[in-house]
Formats: C-alpha cells, sequence, structure tokens
C-alpha cells in the first residue's frame, strides 16, 4: 500500500454525541495512524434532545468502541428500552407497542406472523403483542436479558433491548473516552473556511482567536446548518417536509416517576406527538408539531398540561426540516448526525444514523486521492438508509382512521411514495413483507406498526393452510403461555436498575 497516500490529520467539526462518537471510533481504528482533533465551542450549544435509541447501539458501544454496558447506564443515567408505545395514532384509544426483537417463532419458510393471521381471523389468537417477549414484557414493567440456557430458537434466547439516556452526558463519557485514545480538543468557534484552489476541497478552519486547524479529511458534526457540508460546499438538502409535516418541537425534563418504564411512549396530539422518555433522575418530554396547525405558545401549554411530573425548566423550541442532504460525503467532507439530514425522532433513528455513518465511513475509509468510487458508494448507500427510514415513519402518520383535527386529516389523505404504497399494499393482500436490501427495519417492525394502525391483511400465504390446524393453534398457543410464564418471573425493570446499574446521584 502507498503508505504516502494515507489519510494522516482529521478534523472533526462539533462535539454533542455524533462528534464525540465519531471521534472515539475514529480514534479506536485508526491508532496512531492519524492524528485526530475535535474543534467545538462552549459557546455553541448541542440540541442534545435524542435520548432514546435502537439496539444497534450495544453494538456500537460494546463490540466497537469496548465499553462497559453497566458503566455506561451508570454514567448517562440509563434506563431500559423494549420498545415504544404508540397511543392515539389509528383511532383515538388505541394503543399498541412497537418492540425490538422477533415475533413468535418461524415455522419451515414462513414467517410466525403469516400463521397467526389464520387464527386471528378466526378468533383462535389473542394481539400479536402476545407473541414476543417484548411485548409481554413492556406494559409489566419486566427486564432480564436473553436466557442462554433457553431452546434453541426460542424467542427467549435472545432479548433485543435499547436504551434511553442523557445524550449530554453520553457525550461527555464519549469525549474522555476519545481524548484517552489520542483524540486532541480544540476549543474555538469557527469563523473562517479555506478551500483548495482548484478542486474546492476544505484545507483548514480558522478560529475566532486566529487559530488555523489543517486536515486531509473533515468530519462535519455541525449540527442543522452545516457548516462545511452546506454553508461551504453547497450541497444541497433534499426536503421531505410534504411527507413528515412536523417542522418543530418543544422539549422539556420533568421530575422522573417511580416505578421507570422500560419503553418510550408516543402519544398523538391533535397537531403532532408527544413522546416521554424515562431515564433513572428525570423524564424526557416533548411535543413534535406542525407550526401550521398549531402555535408555539399552545404547543407549550399542551407539553406541560400532559406531564407526569413538575417540569423542571421551561420548554425549549426546536425547528427543523426533515430531509437529508443530497450528498453525505462531498470532496475530503463527511456529513453526520443533525449536518446530514434530519428524520424527526418517532423511531428513536437519529443516534443510529450517526452511528451507521460512522461505521460506513470506516469501512470505505479512503486515502488521500478520495476515491470517487468509494464517494459514491458511501452516498448511495447513505440515502437508500434514510429513504427506507422516512419510509417508515410516513407509514405512522398516513396509516391513520383520524379526521379529528386538520393537521390528522391531511396525514390520512397525502400522496405518499410508490415504495411505501407497495409495501403496504403487499402487506394488505395477505400479510406478505419482503425486506428490501439492507432496510434497518426488518419485518417485525413493519408487522407490529402495520397492525398497530390497522392495516390488516384480508388473508395470509397460502402455504398456511398445509399444517393442521389444531397443530397450529398448539404451537401458536405454546409459545404464548411459555412466554406469558417466563416473563411472570422475571425481576421488574426497576429492580434490575437499581440492582446492577444504579447511577449514583446527580
Amino acid at each position: 500500500m502507498d503508505t504516502q497516500n494515507r489519510i494522516r490529520n482529521i478534523t472533526v467539526v462539533g462535539g454533542g454525541s455524533a462528534g464525540w462518537m465519531a471521534a472515539a471510533a475514529l480514534a479506536t481504528y485508526l491508532g496512531k495512524g492519524a492524528s485526530i482533533r475535535l474543534v467545538e465551542s462552549e459557546e455553541i450549544g448541542i440540541v442534545g434532545v435524542g435520548e432514546a435509541s435502537v439496539p444497534h447501539i450495544k453494538m456500537f458501544n460494546g463490540q466497537w468502541l469496548g465499553i462497559d454496558e453497566a458503566e455506561f447506564v451508570k454514567r448517562t443515567q440509563g434506563t431500559i428500552k423494549l420498545g415504544i408505545e404508540f397511543n392515539n395514532w389509528s383511532r383515538i384509544g388505541d394503543s399498541y407497542i412497537h418492540g425490538f426483537g422477533a415475533i413468535g417463532r418461524s415455522l419451515g419458510p414462513l414467517p410466525f406472523h403469516q400463521f397467526w393471521l389464520k387464527l386471528h381471523q378466526s378468533g383462535r389468537a389473542g394481539p400479536i403483542g402476545d407473541y414476543s417477549p417484548q411485548t409481554v414484557m413492556a406494559p409489566q414493567g419486566k427486564f432480564a436479558p436473553g436466557d442462554r440456557n433457553a431452546a434453541p430458537g426460542s424467542p427467549l434466547a435472545d432479548i433485543a433491548y435499547a436504551y434511553h439516556f442523557d445524550a449530554t452526558l453520553y457525550a461527555r463519557y464519549l469525549r474522555e473516552l476519545a481524548e484517552q485514545r489520542g483524540v486532541r480538543r480544540i476549543e474555538g468557534k469557527i469563523v473562517g473556511v479555506q478551500q483548495r484552489a482548484g478542486d474546492g476541497f476544505i484545507e483548514s478552519v480558522t478560529l475566532e482567536n486566529g487559530e488555523s486547524v489543517g486536515g486531509d479529511l473533515f468530519i462535519d458534526c455541525s449540527g442543522f446548518r452545516g457548516l462545511l457540508i452546506e454553508q461551504t460546499l453547497k450541497t444541497g438538502y433534499e426536503d421531505w417536509s410534504h411527507w413528515l409535516p412536523c417542522d418543530r418541537a418543544m422539549a422539556v425534563p420533568s421530575e422522573g416517576v417511580d416505578p421507570i418504564t422500560p419503553y418510550t411512549r408516543s402519544t398523538a396530539l391533535a397537531a403532532g406527538w408527544q413522546w416521554r422518555i424515562p431515564l433513572q433522575h428525570r423524564v424526557g418530554n416533548g411535543y413534535v408539531y406542525s407550526s401550521r396547525h398549531i402555535s408555539d405558545d399552545e404547543a407549550a401549554a399542551t407539553l406541560l398540561a400532559n406531564l407526569d411530573g413538575k417540569a423542571l425548566a421551561e420548554p425549549r423550541s426546536l425547528r427543523f426540516t426533515t430531509g437529508m442532504r443530497k450528498k453525505f460525503w462531498n470532496k475530503n467532507v463527511v456529513a453526520l448526525g443533525l449536518a446530514s439530514g434530519f428524520l424527526e425522532p418517532l423511531e428513536s433513528t437519529s443516534i443510529y444514523l450517526a452511528q451507521s455513518g460512522i461505521t460506513r465511513l470506516l469501512a470505505l475509509f479512503p486515502q488521500r486521492d478520495f476515491s470517487p468510487l468509494l464517494i459514491e458508494r458511501f452516498n448511495r448507500e447513505s440515502a437508500f438508509e434514510y429513504e427506507r427510514i422516512r419510509d417508515f415513519l410516513i407509514l405512522h402518520y398516513n396509516a391513520t382512521e383520524r379526521d379529528d383535527t386538520p393537521f390528522w386529516d391531511t396525514c390520512r389523505t397525502m400522496p405518499i411514495p410508490d415504495s411505501l404504497r407497495e409495501t403496504v399494499e403487499l402487506f394488505r393482500a395477505d400479510g406478505r413483507y419482503f425486506r428490501n436490501g439492507e432496510d434497518f427495519f426488518a419485518l417485525p417492525s413493519w408487522v407490529q406498526v402495520m397492525l398497530g394502525q390497522r392495516i390488516v391483511p384480508q388473508g395470509y400465504h397460502p402455504i398456511v393452510d398445509e399444517m393442521p390446524e389444531d397443530r397450529l393453534v398448539e404451537v401458536v398457543e405454546d409459545l404464548r403461555a411459555n412466554l406469558k410464564q417466563a416473563v411472570a418471573t422475571m425481576p421488574t425493570h426497576q429492580e434490575w436498575i437499581n440492582r446492577y446499574w444504579k447511577a449514583p446521584a446527580p
């Protein structure tokens, strides 16, 4: 390999979770082969409202960064997340849980839900949530990791879960880790960006004190403003607000409530939805809404009126436009976090998308000649991931019967992407779903949300009829009974936290 062509200097612009995740991962895998610097200013605040995650974070923290799970949970005031409870989305009064992990157990070539459909249509099976560990555990407030002694193929063998945590504390923890691994933090506000003559590559950034910080590769984690990727390189932005109409959020912390529930709650309101994320020391709350359908003052008042406990601060406003950059990697700049795009926090994908971008960058890490093939592959895979998550989010809004407010009537009747329409029509016919490439949300997620939003298949796969119905009833009932019994013996989530992961008092 041509060592003269290696990337030697990497500059991360912006801190927060995305910046420090990138710095820590780059330091871990590039070792002393590259100098890594992170420029951030104490004057520029971070968004810091993303406090829920998806199970991918366990692999990123544990396998990629070598972080001890118990230490991470304690340091970030963390709790367990088994899924998301959705209230009032299809109809007022409806409730379902989108849980992590598998539904039931596949029987031959078909997924479990196909067999469940036949029995449910004839009144011989319970709700789909009765057949997934997470959706049985969550409403009972139970938690235990997977049972290593469970039978092969058992849904109890590996319990998928994620975390709720304080994003600011996570960034602080990652900073310590990154600095221990050789990352140099530079305090300062960037006031200028220098581009190379001829090709426009970023050469350096200039700080308020006059210091110049150069680099071969720049990671833009500067948030919505996209200091390098957009303000300097004019990359362009693909606006999806015609499909995802919410454009603002109001966020406020409130006092902690016992017992701590092991799931996120999403409650549909008149002009959007409210999140509830329980941490050990407080509860995170927010109202994601459309400014065309409710004022900021009304949104703040609605949020404050729907808290479990006393508010610990004044509501903080956040404005955004859902969408993505037209390129995630442009010249020698890779955008991560909010600088790369924004998909609202409905399914807690923000931190995942930053981590996915980091792992993709490491897999496609360039030389100083910046192969266009690597850049093209990075951009194509990143765009695919954003577009598929976009479709999954649109599904929640569009698959509704609500017409009680102008907001929901708009969502119910709006045109949707062809890719989503095909997915819904295929499922509505006979319950089939086919994962599209490396689509982040797999079959269990699509099935749970489509059923939860009252997209009811008219039939089921014809192979299902080849199994005798009495045998099918026996298999399905055994699964439900075994899950019920296993969950009954589990400790509560609160007991698990107190026993193993209790954080020191803040």
